[in-house]
């Protein structure tokens, strides 16, 4: 995805305004549609370590993801949909091994209750393909206290333009 495709996509999040415009109240911004694809085609689309996490809700192993040194100002996408989920001014080194930020592009994604692990932990996939990103936790820093841990492997980074 190229910088024109993603600028065309900030206003959906509310992260795009008119500078000579007043400033709009703010509303809740339209879910994306949904992307549906067959099993099939998820598996053409995608490498087999990003199917396994993105259709299959696994765990990438920690420390595994290029992306945890990745420092660059952008934005990271969904690696299945390519839908903006994450601003690099929200990433931060939790210390986990996985990229983890603190706050969501607005409308970016949904959530649900897991019980994999026994207890119960919070799951965001993407709003727009549904792929599985990572959990979410409630130890992060400032603004949101929030730590979005997410699955490297279910990211793509897309650096700003120089």
């Amino acid at each position: 995805m190229n910088r024109r495709q993603i600028m065309s996509l900030l206003p959906l999040f509310g992260l795009a305004g008119n500078a000579t415009a007043p400033a709009a109240a703010a509303q809740p911004q339209p879910a994306p549609t949904p992307l549906r694809l067959s099993e099939g085609a998820w598996r053409q689309r995608l490498s087999p370590a990003a199917f396994r996490v993105l259709r299959q809700e696994g765990t990438e192993a920690p420390g595994s993801s290029p992306l945890n040194a990745e420092n660059r100002k952008g934005i990271y996408q969904c690696a299945g949909c390519q839908l903006p989920l994450f601003s690099s001014a929200a990433k931060y080194d939790s210390g986990t091994g996985w990229p983890s930020f603190h706050t969501p592009l607005p409308g970016a994604l949904g959530t649900k209750t897991d019980f994999k692990a026994i207890l119960p932990r919070t799951e965001y996939h993407c709003a727009h393909c549904n792929g599985h990103q990572g959990h979410v936790f409630n130890d992060g820093p400032p603004p949101s206290g929030k730590r979005y841990c997410n699955n490297g492997v279910a990211l793509q980074f897309v650096p700003e333009a120089a």
